[in-house]
């Protein structure tokens, strides 16, 4: 069975998205930061987002340089979207372009994905998305990195549960410029 990951970036006061204007986590990315995340996505068999994030992300990966361009094209996307969508229309970009579309039930759509054989799923969440995911309780791994930036307000990974998630701590990683990778997996009670 695959494990679905999160990967999101959160403020030091634990938002994902401030309310009043968009977050720039890439101010306190490093080098050695965006090598441990490309290391990591590019172990992933697909990529999942949202049909939003992937709006934003497909014209701005195809023509990118660094380290994480390589894993972000390669690598299949699925998109998630609750009325569809033709995914060339935001690229055209083959990997992009080409994308499957999941349309319905969200905890449905991951676990039929988990079920499947191969490499693990890593999500790249929008805020609603991501916060729909963590609803399902379908989530085996988080890679949280905490910026140093306050937001004050906003939006919050898990401000959707209906019940406390305990998490353990699996590997955490300092880099220079104070931004911190957490790995945590959901404990089993």
């Amino acid at each position: 069975m695959r494990k679905l990951i999160l990967r999101i970036s959160v403020s030091m006061d634990g938002f994902i998205e401030s309310s009043n204007e968009k977050l720039d986590f890439a101010k306190s990315r490093s080098p050695e930061g965006a090598a441990w995340v490309a290391e990591k996505i590019g172990q992933a068999g697909a990529h999942l987002m949202g049909r939003k994030a992937f709006c934003e992300m497909a014209p701005f990966w195809p023509t990118a340089s660094g380290v994480l361009a390589k894993p972000m094209n390669e690598i299949p996307k699925i998109v998630f979207s609750k009325k569809g969508f033709d995914p060339a229309q935001a690229s055209s970009a083959k990997s992009w372009a080409e994308a499957k579309v999941i349309i319905g039930d969200l905890a449905e759509g991951i676990t039929a994905l988990k079920k499947q054989a191969g490499k693990d799923l890593v999500a790249h969440g929008g805020v609603e998305f991501a916060q729909n995911l963590v609803q399902t309780g379908l989530i085996d791994e988080f890679w949280l990195a905490t910026h140093p930036v306050a937001a004050g307000n906003g939006f919050r990974l898990f401000e959707k549960l209906s019940k406390p998630l305990y998490l353990k701590l699996i590997d955490t990683k300092v880099f220079s410029t104070g931004t911190m990778a957490h790995v945590y997996q959901p404990e089993k009670l």
